[in-house]
């Protein structure tokens, strides 16, 4: 009887922690590398839901000038000499279901925002999507190391 016991205790603890470790993995915490390559992203808690900001570029200096790279391509002339490492693609994404979140993403590529989600696919992937209007595009990020 207390050998029963005794394997169902480790079988109990053994659940317990693997439901803690998925609980862990579900977490878009940490930083992405983008599906090119070309950037990091470090995504982090914040108001309840994520935030993201870029913290590495393959080229972080403009080729013409030798400079740090900007948001150059922002319509705003004010933001435009904003330095691209650390400029924020989105904040304050809200929880719309498991392992996923919705808002706003700004894409540097074009200076423009747009309505967005991102979805924890797995423990080393990150689903992210745009829409304008009824078009949509995405791309997968990869876990950038732990």
């Amino acid at each position: 009887m207390f050998d029963r016991f005794a394997m169902l205790s480790v079988l109990l603890v053994a659940l317990l922690g693997a439901t803690v470790a998925h609980a862990q993995s579900a977490d878009a915490s940490g930083t992405w590398l983008t599906q090119a390559g070309d950037a990091r992203v470090k995504i982090s808690k914040c108001g309840g839901g994520i935030c993201g900001v870029i913290v590495w570029l393959r080229e972080p200096h403009d080729t013409a000038t030798g400079q740090p790279a900007t948001d150059s391509k922002n319509p705003n002339p004010a933001l435009a000499k904003r330095p691209m490492i650390g400029l924020p693609l989105f904040s304050g994404m809200q929880p719309s279901g498991p392992n996923k979140w919705s808002g706003q993403i700004y894409n540097a590529d074009d200076g423009s925002t747009y309505a967005s989600s991102v979805s924890l696919t797995g423990a080393e992937t990150l689903r992210v999507e745009g829409c304008v209007g009824a078009l949509c595009g995405g791309e997968t990020w990869s876990r950038a190391g732990r």
